[in-house]
């Protein structure tokens, strides 16, 4: 199989010790590095396993074939969006500007609901998981959504704009299992230019 067709590690937007204190270097260098790899390793292989029965006509377990590679695609595409979502403290954190903070306002009522309710949905979600914003096309409003591991519980093509990862291995060796801690420190860090920029890119 050509290489561009397979999935690729995307290279952080940021060096690994860039969003201390609230993230370190050797939290993200080992979530970034093995974790993510690990997703996009085991899509590659399920994918090179299909070409190759494909290709000589074998039998396969299709229904749990296709559970296993939508478990680390879905792994590898929320990660991919999860760095996105990250910026270095000096550019991160605070309160969004542009359409963003406009649209949240007319969903929420408030930013401050807005952020309450996303660290509800964050800490609430059943085992590990993921919290996050999306838009709905249909009615234009954002809404929250909780994934249970990479890929229960999703809304069918709702434009993800926001993620924050609360697998253990997100946050374990900074704040052990604490995952409130980690879920306020991740305000300190939100990228809300990459989370606007989506939100612009999805109303057009």
């Amino acid at each position: 199989m050509e290489q561009a067709r397979l999935y690729v590690l995307p290279p952080l937007p940021y060096g690994y010790g860039d969003l201390q204190p609230y993230m370190s270097e050797e939290q993200l260098r080992i979530h970034h590095t093995k974790h993510h790899q690990a997703y996009v390793n085991g899509a590659n292989a399920i994918l090179q396993r299909l070409d190759k029965a494909r290709k000589e006509n074998l039998d396969i377990d299709v229904k749990a074939t296709l559970k296993e590679l939508s478990w680390n695609v879905a792994g590898h595409l929320l990660h991919s969006l999860f760095w996105g979502n990250l910026a270095p403290p000096s550019r991160g954190g605070g309160k969004p500007g542009g359409k963003l903070a406009d649209k949240i306002v007319e969903d929420f009522g408030s930013f401050e609901r807005f952020q309450k309710e996303f660290s509800q949905a964050a800490i609430s979600v059943e085992g590990s998981g993921w919290a996050a914003l999306t838009l709905c096309r249909q009615t234009g409003r954002l809404m929250l959504m909780q994934v249970e591991k990479h890929n229960v519980n999703v809304y069918p093509m709702f434009r993800i704009l926001m993620v924050l990862d609360v697998f253990e291995h997100a946050y374990y060796i900074d704040y052990k299992n604490d995952r409130a801690k980690f879920i306020e420190a991740s305000w300190k860090i939100v990228n809300w230019d990459e989370v606007d920029k989506r939100l612009e890119e999805a109303l057009k």
